[in-house]
């Protein structure tokens, strides 16, 4: 009875945990990465609300139902959580901040600001977790220079971060703090690697390093290259290779050019004189000569000496044109590129795969589109190779095959995908319990009820005709011989044999039904 008791208790805690496990709602992630402060206001609004959760990773991790996730962020946003372990600008929400002094405010403001902009950064994909250090130096008093501003930011990132990214974090500080400049923001992440040195040396004028863009560069036309070289020989069967010579050299000239076909009169003076003088025949210098007006003595036989003098200047403007180059570090001197193209492919006679060089006018024509592609100066030495060459593997020519079927009906997740598994191993559960545990105990049951064994004797049956005082028949010894004959007679014919069971089971019922019942409850 204990045992029926302990079977019977065990099968109810076993579908009930089924029942439950399978009602139950799928539990997602709300937060990862929680600190402890986040995670205890998360759990403490939780709880307000009455919403069940599971937490993982010493609560870093939180669990809801899948059903109420997107409701939740938006609530536990409009609520500022989480604040991502970091201090806000709602530092000063605080009503005590009437009293406190300068300096507690300076503080609390770069508090405000490294908050802040650890928020935004964290914002950004594959970033875990982020610090900001700001470096805002105040001028010395009687200082004519002041000292620039820098940054110090520290990330946890999931993978490697892109150069692109790593630029978009340091514009994102400069843009946020006065003064500061993209090339002073220094970047680490969690193993240490400096992924910008913070020094304005090396980088550009955008903060990238001249072998980031000769990189970029090349990444970009081997790219463009590749694309067009594939679409005619097929994807897969071109290798590209391109190498570019970039000069680093600042250069600013200056250079100054007269025209002296353009001319313009600036200026003109002119100055003319006259001048005339008289002499006596003899001589003689006398003061009636030497009065105006008169023509002396002799004054038609005076000689008359006359002069006239004229000058002119003139001053022109010659054009001139100042001219100053300013040649930035990156040009471009030279790029080289080699083009390796597989064959075709055909079949021959015997159905074999048999490889065919392209022919030359083909090789031609694709270099005719690399350069144009890459932008080709003769004058610079670009150079272009194209060469066929059969590749070690040839290209598998067969399809990829796609998902048909169920699978291409029906996009499932992995989501979906686990919880029909969890149901199916549910299922084969349920049926081994049926089939191992209450089968047997259904057996058990009913073979315990009271059976008389057919090894028992059977009760003696009246002879024919032989009744008691009560017209009842009599059991005897008699019957019982003949009970016992009849069984083990050999030989009988039989429908006799069937005929006298009949009669055996009409006088005997209740005996009859009891080893039926017992043949039915022993095992097979």
């Amino acid at each position: 009875m204990a045992s029926m008791v302990a079977v019977t208790v065990a099968l109810l805690g076993f579908f009930a945990f089924v029942i439950m496990r399978v009602t139950a709602p799928q539990m997602i992630t709300l937060y990862t990465d929680l600190s402890y402060e986040d995670s205890s206001a998360v759990i403490k609004e939780l709880d307000r609300q009455a919403i069940p959760y599971e937490m993982k990773n010493d609560g870093a991790v939180i669990l809801v139902p899948k059903d109420r996730v997107t409701k939740l962020r938006m609530k536990l946003a409009e609520s500022g959580l989480p604040k991502g372990g970091s201090v806000g600008y709602e530092i000063f929400d605080k009503s005590d901040t009437l009293g406190s002094t300068s300096f507690v405010q300076n503080v609390n403001h770069l508090r405000a600001l490294e908050g802040e902009l650890a928020r935004t950064i964290k914002s950004i994909d594959r970033i875990q977790a982020v610090r900001v250090h700001l470096v805002l130096p105040e001028r010395q008093l009687f200082s004519r220079e002041k000292p620039e501003p820098s940054a110090a930011i520290v990330v946890r990132v999931r993978g490697s971060l892109e150069p692109q990214q790593v630029r978009a974090i340091r514009h994102i500080v400069a843009s946020s703090v006065n003064g500061l400049k993209a090339q002073r923001v220094s970047i680490v992440d969690e193993t240490g690697q400096l992924l910008a040195n913070g020094s304005s040396d090396e980088a550009g004028i955008d903060g990238v390093t001249g072998d980031e863009r000769r990189a970029a560069y090349e990444s970009r036309m081997r790219s463009q290259v590749e694309a067009i070289v594939s679409s005619v020989v097929g994807a897969g069967r071109a290798r590209v290779q391109l190498s570019a010579d970039f000069d680093y050299n600042k250069i600013t000239q200056t250079s100054d050019k007269f025209d002296p076909e353009g001319r313009v009169l600036r200026s003109s003076q002119s100055r003319e004189e006259s001048s005339s003088t008289a002499e006596a025949k003899d001589g003689q210098v006398t003061v009636n000569n030497e009065l105006p007006g008169s023509q002396g003595q002799g004054g038609a036989n005076a000689a008359k000496d006359q002069s006239k003098k004229s000058e002119e200047i003139n001053n022109y403007e010659i054009s001139r044109v100042t001219k100053t180059e300013v040649t930035e570090a990156g040009r471009v001197n030279r790029v080289s590129v080699a083009v390796l193209v597989d064959g075709s492919y055909n079949k021959n006679d015997k159905g074999e795969m048999v490889y065919v060089p392209r022919p030359k006018e083909e090789l031609e024509r694709i270099a005719t589109l690399v350069r144009s592609a890459i932008g080709f100066d003769q004058k610079r030495g670009d150079q272009v190779e194209v060469v066929n060459l059969k590749f070690a593997e040839a290209p598998s020519t067969m399809p990829l095959a796609e998902p048909a079927g169920l699978l291409g009906m029906f996009q499932f997740t992995k989501d979906d995908i686990m919880y029909f598994i969890e149901l199916a191993v549910m299922l084969v559960l349920g049926i081994v319990v049926v089939f191992m545990v209450i089968r047997p105990l259904v057996r058990r049951v009913l073979a315990s009820e009271p059976v008389k064994s057919l090894t028992e004797p059977m009760p003696e049956l009246p002879e024919p005709g032989a009744q008691g005082a009560g017209g009842q028949p009599q059991i005897g010894n008699n019957a019982t011989a003949q009970m016992i004959d009849v069984a083990q007679v050999q030989g009988q014919v039989h429908a006799q044999s069937v005929h006298r069971v009949g009669e055996l089971a009409d006088r005997n019922p209740n005996e009859t039904a009891a080893i039926i019942r017992q043949w039915l409850t022993e095992p097979a």
